[in-house]
């Protein structure tokens, strides 16, 4: 009944004109999916079982990921269908916080995730085209600069060329996935794998150590689950379609990955593929042999290409939105379009930063930093939608988190847990995250006193 009461008030929206509701399940179920699988699924599975140590812990990790996710979308997509302003988070955080908190993800997003992003994603991009054509590793930075740069390039051409770019690669992210599935689970002698008892393999740090690292690492191939709420300003019945979308859309990725994990557990044993950088194109090579191999491995290298592209059409848009609300030092500048309508200046800020980042960080480390950084914020919005209840009981809700404050509660724990792990395992890692968004302090104050409100 109290769906049907709020999909009938989103109908009455929609009619005093504030949005289109056209969108049903499936498509949204669909683009839930196609933001969230990029390349995270092919390239993390080695760093989770060199800091897991053994099968069990590796698949625990997969499988724990996928459920704080599913509870992370359910809860964020409450504030993305009461507040659906363009800024998305930026904007959730500054109602329950204030300018300041909002100004401080804005800063984050720019500095540290879009170009973390951008460069991790490069570098894998590089890794693999290196082993594909046997190169020097001295080749890795220069060929990572090339494709980071090649993307900026087609996406100054227009957001119509980056979208078209983004559809055409959309469809290499799945055909590797389903050909390992198949193919992998099928091999007969392949490596034995068990999944019990849960325990953590040897110099790992204990039970609660590696499953922490092993979350850490599994929340960048889970990542954009934060944009999928977004989907419910278009929803024609938002409080029924859009935990069905989120859950549904969230829970089959995990069962992708969970099936990934296992064809590639089953190829390649956990010491042989603990850190090993080429290990989604060595397991295409077992799977399918050699000609075989390198054919999945350029479908795979064509995915990430894609990934990178995302991250660069919507990583240039957000400097480009803080320079217009004179947020950042160089405004001006950064809120200027070239002739096709694309902040170009935005957008070489977030290459030059991502360059900078490829010469210092490895795929990891670069990858490890930004999910730390960004689950401050992930968290806060967690906590944000229980204390928007009680500030704003009036604020309309076209859909409401289920089974509250239960899902809630467990989002917020298992970012918690997120965060204080990697305190403990990599806390050099986690001050340097930390230290970069602390020095958006004096850049808020300073424009503050510049351009005051």
């Amino acid at each position: 009944m109290a769906t049907n009461e709020q999909d009938v008030v989103a109908s009455k929206t929609t009619q005093e004109g504030e949005l289109k509701r056209t969108m049903t399940f499936f498509p949204a179920l669909s683009t839930v999916m196609g933001t969230v699988i990029g390349a995270g699924v092919f390239f993390k599975a080695a760093s989770v079982a060199a800091v897991t140590g053994s099968t069990s812990m590796h698949m625990l990790s997969w499988f724990l990921g996928g459920l704080i996710s599913v509870c992370a979308g359910l809860t964020g997509a409450e504030l993305a269908a009461a507040i659906p302003e363009t800024g998305g988070m930026l904007r959730y955080i500054e109602r329950a916080y204030g300018k300041f908190p909002s100004f401080l993800l804005g800063w984050a997003q720019v500095i540290i995730y879009f170009p973390a992003n951008v460069a991790a994603l490069s570098i894998i991009f590089a890794t693999q085209f290196k082993n594909l054509f046997g190169l020097d590793n001295g080749m890795i930075v220069p060929i990572a600069i090339v494709a980071a740069a090649s993307i900026m390039l087609i996406n100054f051409l227009g957001s119509k060329a980056g979208g078209m770019f983004q559809s055409v690669t959309l469809v290499f992210k799945l055909i590797p996935l389903a050909l390992i599935v198949i193919f992998g689970l099928m091999r007969e002698g392949a490596v034995e794998v068990s999944l019990f008892p849960v325990q953590a393999g040897p110099n790992v740090g204990g039970f609660a150590s590696a499953l922490g690292a092993g979350l850490l690492a599994t929340m960048f191939a889970y990542d954009g689950w934060i944009h999928v709420g977004n989907l419910a300003g278009e929803l024609k019945k938002p409080a029924r379609d859009l935990p069905r979308a989120i859950a549904g859309g969230i829970l089959g990725i995990m069962v992708v990955y969970l099936l990934v994990n296992w064809a590639y557990l089953k190829t390649m044993a956990i010491p042989e593929l603990a850190g090993n950088e080429n290990a989604a194109m060595e397991v295409a090579g077992r799977i399918f042999g050699g000609i075989g191999g390198k054919l999945v491995t350029i479908g795979i290298l064509v995915s990430v290409y894609g990934t990178i592209n995302g991250y660069t059409m919507t990583g240039m848009r957000l400097p480009y939105t803080m320079g217009i609300e004179k947020q950042l030092p160089f405004s001006k500048q950064l809120a200027k379009l070239n002739k096709n309508s694309v902040p170009y200046i935005a957008g070489i800020l977030e290459l030059v930063i991502a360059v900078a980042m490829m010469m210092v960080g490895g795929f990891d480390m670069l990858t490890d930093m930004l999910v730390f950084v960004i689950w401050i914020f992930y968290t806060l919005v967690f906590i944000a939608v229980i204390k928007l209840r009680k500030t704003e009981p009036d604020l309309h809700r076209p859909y409401k988190v289920p089974l509250y404050p239960v899902i809630p509660a467990v989002a917020i724990v298992g970012g918690v847990f997120i965060l204080v792990m990697t305190l403990i395992n990599q806390f050099s890692l986690a001050m340097v995250g930390l230290l970069i968004t602390a020095l958006g302090i004096p850049v808020y104050f300073y424009m503050m006193k510049r351009n005051p409100r």
